[in-house]
């Protein structure tokens, strides 16, 4: 298990189980998700199996797009998270979303 901490856009800390550092991809934190954690406002991580594995398109899409809606409804940012191009990316701009689930 490893633990992620998102103090600042452009940097990460990847801490083991047992405090253990290990070098970590590129990630990148959206605008908005950073603003909110800057903020101390809510932001809700939503993981992007279903939507690449587990729906057939365009209703992968469409789920996509309505849970992101249900919890900007509820107070809080979405940050799904999603490797695109080999980039760890948590909360998605609206062009990677609309292409996830199309990625095989």
């Amino acid at each position: 298990m490893l633990f992620l901490s998102l103090a600042a856009v452009g940097k990460l800390d990847v801490t083991g189980p047992h405090g253990a550092r290990r070098a970590g991809p590129p990630l990148v934190v959206h605008a908005e998700v950073q603003a909110a954690i800057d903020a101390g406002e809510p932001v809700v991580a939503l993981e992007s199996t279903i939507i690449t594995h587990g729906m057939p398109y365009p209703d992968n899409l469409h789920t996509a797009r309505a849970v992101e809606e249900a919890v900007r409804e509820a107070g809080a940012v979405p940050a799904t998270v999603a490797l695109l191009d080999g980039v760890c990316h948590v909360g998605l701009a609206t062009e990677e979303l609309t292409r996830l689930p199309q990625l095989r």
